[in-house]
């Protein structure tokens, strides 16, 4: 069970105005990610959780609020105490749940079987909430802050979805930046770097072309179960000697169908292979494609088999730029101090879609930590388990807060 019961205050030390100021509605953002928590909804089908965000960002005050943005995306706008800098800064947090089946047993758990937010979207969309209300209440910036209210993350693309249907033409912001919460570090740390943050998420489906026959008179057919057994090891040769061991690629098989398990004697006459490929590289992405297709053929031929393979590139590496990443880093340490900032954080080979926006605008992807001593929020992403840490809530909002008005300081 999460560590912050409504009516407690944060434990986490932090420096500023902003994270005092929004530790006072603390409990209003728990009760909102809680209720979302409660609601999950899938990729664009986020009706409730583009509802609540909008009744939501009325309650704030917000100067703008724009929905149906990438068919379930809502998008805000906040004016400074001045507009002389005629600058826009962006904000994004994603909305969507994922179809998996919660298995914990606190009140605000899930109420949709099969549906779960398992990846602290909930958490991240109440975030930037807080945020909208401390900015719409202070305004201590000159320019206008865009918040940006994502569906569709897991899997659906919805931050391609929202640039295809207009985002930065309508709102043309300088650069933007995202957030997502991480289990693996402790609640008031912040992890970035200035390059790759997550990889590229890429989709390969082999299929094996053979000839069927009886599993007692194998010599007759061509088996492409054995096939696909051979294609699998030789593919794990890719990275171990096609890619140099200072740069990054995993390849993983992750299901395999072919024949039917109630005919025991039979040999398929085909057989089809499912995995991802994750990389940074344009260039080593590139390169696994190419050997991917060359390899998969040749030991199919070895044996008599064809083997097609069809490569599918999901998500972008996404990539942070220098000087945003360094701001956003610089951001995080007056706020949680030096101490608690990794600006070299290891990338993840998970991937995100907000890769899509980091190749259309300049910005930052950061890590906000979640997991404490105690186990709260300390269940990893996508597991059936997992719950947001609301303690950090404060902080991630007060983190949004802080690039806006540092990124579009009042002058004099």
């Amino acid at each position: 069970m999460s560590s912050s019961a409504v009516g407690v205050p944060p434990r986490i030390r932090a420096h500023g105005r902003a994270f005092a100021h929004i530790a006072s509605f603390h409990p209003e953002l728990t009760a909102l990610r809680r209720d979302l928590h409660a609601h999950p909804e899938l990729g664009f089908e986020e009706v409730y959780t583009s509802q609540r965000v909008i009744e939501a960002l009325k309650v704030c005050g917000v100067d703008e609020i724009h929905p149906h943005i990438g068919k379930t995306g809502v998008v805000a706008v906040i004016h400074g105490q001045r507009r002389s800098s005629g600058r826009l800064l962006g904000l994004r947090a994603d909305m969507d749940a994922l179809p998996m089946t919660e298995h914990n047993e606190f009140p605000w758990r899930s109420g949709k079987p099969g549906l779960m937010h398992g990846c602290g979207h909930d958490g991240h969309t109440a975030m930037l909430v807080g945020a909208a209300r401390y900015l719409a209440e202070t305004r201590n910036f000159d320019g206008t802050a865009v918040l940006v209210f994502q569906p569709g993350e897991e899997g659906y693309a919805g931050a391609k979805a929202m640039i295809d249907d207009g985002l930065f033409e309508r709102f043309p912001v300088e650069s933007i930046y995202a957030m997502h919460n991480w289990p693996q570090m402790r609640p008031g740390q912040v992890g970035i770097n200035p390059g790759p943050m997550m990889a590229a998420a890429d989709r390969v489906t082999i299929h094996i072309t053979g000839k069927g026959g009886h599993g007692a008179h194998a010599y007759l057919a061509v088996d492409p179960v054995l096939v696909a057994a051979h294609i699998i090891t030789a593919v794990q040769s890719i990275v171990s000697r096609n890619v140099r061991p200072l740069d990054s690629a995993v390849i993983s098989l992750c299901a395999m169908q072919a024949g039917d398990v109630h005919a025991f004697s039979v040999l398929p006459g085909e057989a089809t292979l499912v995995g991802t490929v994750r990389t940074f590289s344009p260039a080593i992405q590139a390169m696994v494609e190419r050997r991917l297709n060359e390899l998969c053929a040749a030991v199919a031929l070895g044996f008599g088999a064809t083997a097609s393979v069809h490569y599918e590139r999901i998500y972008p590496a996404t990539v942070n730029t220098g000087p945003e990443a360094g701001f956003a880093a610089d951001v995080a340490e007056r706020l949680v101090g030096a101490d608690q900032v990794d600006r070299d954080m290891d990338p993840s080979m998970g991937a995100e879609d907000f890769s899509f926006m980091l190749q259309a605008k300049p910005g930052a992807y950061l890590r906000l930590g979640q997991g404490a001593d105690n186990g709260v929020g300390s269940c990893f992403l996508h597991n059936s388990r997992y719950d947001f840490n609301d303690e950090v809530l404060p902080l991630g909002a007060a983190l949004h807060a802080g690039l806006i008005e540092q990124g579009l300081p009042l002058s004099g």
